[in-house]
């Protein structure tokens, strides 16, 4: 963790205007992993989506969401917490990727985000499709106490195979992130799910390895606030993943992503989720999905990085208290 007296701080808006200059997430420095001693907290992108299996495009995300960034500010209204006050933050450039194919880059990413990890730094993530979070936990998860996850997504991404060939798809980081033993599944819980499936037991494998899964039906009936505190309870105090995809909002919130399902919750409610998950062994976090080509508005993107900021908010709050502790 940063001993710096003085953290790194976004350029003001009142110095540069928030649409001039070179975008970096949250208008930070960028600084290459291997010269970020001193960071705490790494907003990386991993602009990659070969494991989508219908509608690309959110390889081009973390471009997208470093420019939205720029209407992000330094204070957040409710919480009162100023991240960069607490935490030293930096945007640490993109994860080497290779488009054509998936394996390399697992191992590409992997390494990337071994390496911040080694430096002591908690990774927050723009995405990419949400294969990305299977190299990124590989890379940060200590066997020996599995990650829990509060996942927000319309699907479980659970599922097994792909055309009965391809075990890496977005939709199946979280089953082959519990079967290599670095997600525990009884530390999960996954918030909105909804939409058709192929078969009944698209949705069993999950359940039966003790997942807690909240259907949007189950979502609506509870409200935000209580499905947040139902979260804090499932994940418990150990270490703790946040991975948002933001399919999970209803696509009237964020056109932009893959697999749309309607019926999903509000921008608003999510970060009302976030909000509520204050406190927690936050070890790492991801937003996902963000598909440009279908929003070319830019309001999923800032949907997205507004999330991002929300979490960031938390994390940096979670590296103060380390320092002191």
């Amino acid at each position: 963790m940063s001993d710096k007296k003085t953290n790194f701080k976004p350029v003001s808006g009142a110095v540069l205007p928030r649409y001039a200059g070179i975008a970096t997430f949250m208008r930070l420095p960028h600084l290459a992993p291997d010269d970020a001693d001193g960071v705490d907290i790494g907003i990386t992108g991993v602009p990659w989506d070969g494991g989508t299996t219908n509608r690309a495009g959110a390889r081009h995300g973390p471009r997208q969401m470093r420019d939205m960034s720029t209407l992000t500010r330094n204070y957040h209204h409710v919480s009162g917490i100023s991240p960069y006050e607490l935490a030293n933050c930096a945007d640490l450039g993109d994860s080497p990727v290779n488009p054509i194919q998936i394996e390399d880059t697992l191992d590409r990413v992997e390494t990337h985000f071994r390496t911040i990890h080694e430096k002591g730094i908690l990774p927050l993530t723009a995405g990419g499709d949400h294969l990305i979070t299977l190299p990124i936990m590989r890379a940060i998860a200590d066997k020996a106490r599995p990650l829990g996850m509060v996942h927000f997504d319309a699907h479980t991404d659970t599922w097994d195979r792909y055309f009965g060939e391809s075990k890496y798809t977005h939709g199946t980081p979280f089953r082959r992130a519990i079967e290599e033993g670095i997600l525990d599944p009884k530390r999960v819980i996954q918030i909105g799910i909804r939409g058709g499936l192929y078969t009944a037991d698209d949705k069993e494998w999950g359940l039966a390895q003790g997942i807690r899964v909240v259907e949007i039906e189950e979502y609506f009936d509870l409200g935000p606030d209580k499905v947040a505190a139902l979260a804090r309870e499932v994940v418990g105090g150990g270490p703790t993943y946040i991975s948002f995809d933001v399919d999970g909002m209803d696509p009237v919130y964020a056109p932009g992503t893959g697999t749309p399902e309607i019926g999903g919750y509000s921008t608003h409610e999510a970060q009302r989720m976030i909000r509520g998950l204050r406190g927690l062994d936050l070890v790492g976090a991801d937003v996902v999905e963000v598909s440009p080509p279908f929003d070319a508005s830019g309001a999923t993107a800032l949907a997205g990085v507004t999330i991002m900021w929300e979490i960031l908010c938390l994390m940096a709050e979670k590296v103060a208290e380390r320092k002191r502790g």
